[in-house]
């Protein structure tokens, strides 16, 4: 993701729809207890994959948009669909953003490793 500046040689810097997009999939990929000094913010949807049972989809769905609206005020989401497949589960998510009337798809495959 990183990209030098050819001017500068600096890091370029994440702007606008790309900076919220990539907030949503930090959101959801993270754990809680990863922030340090704050414990409440993640999801738990990278620990579903380890579950005995099969992984409800349902609740998957619901932990995302949750995650997601609570803690990322720029976006909304629309829709989330979730497609289970052997040992791993791919999520598409879609959101409206602020100041930009037009959906988004974030896509997010999530994969269990021994």
């Amino acid at each position: 993701f990183f990209q030098k500046k050819a001017s500068t040689r600096d890091v370029n810097k994440v702007t606008d729809v790309q900076a919220v997009k990539r907030s949503v999939r930090n959101l959801v990929l993270m754990n809680h207890f990863e922030k340090p000094f704050h414990p409440e913010i993640g999801s738990g949807v990278r620990g579903m994959l380890f579950e005995l049972s099969t992984t409800d989809s349902d609740i998957l769905e619901s932990d995302i948009k949750s995650v997601i609206n609570k803690f990322e005020p720029r976006a909304q989401v629309t829709d989330v669909v979730t497609f289970l497949e052997g040992n791993s589960i791919d999520v598409s998510m879609f959101i409206v953003i602020q100041n930009d009337p037009s959906p988004h798809e974030i896509n997010i495959t999530l994969q269990r490793t021994r």
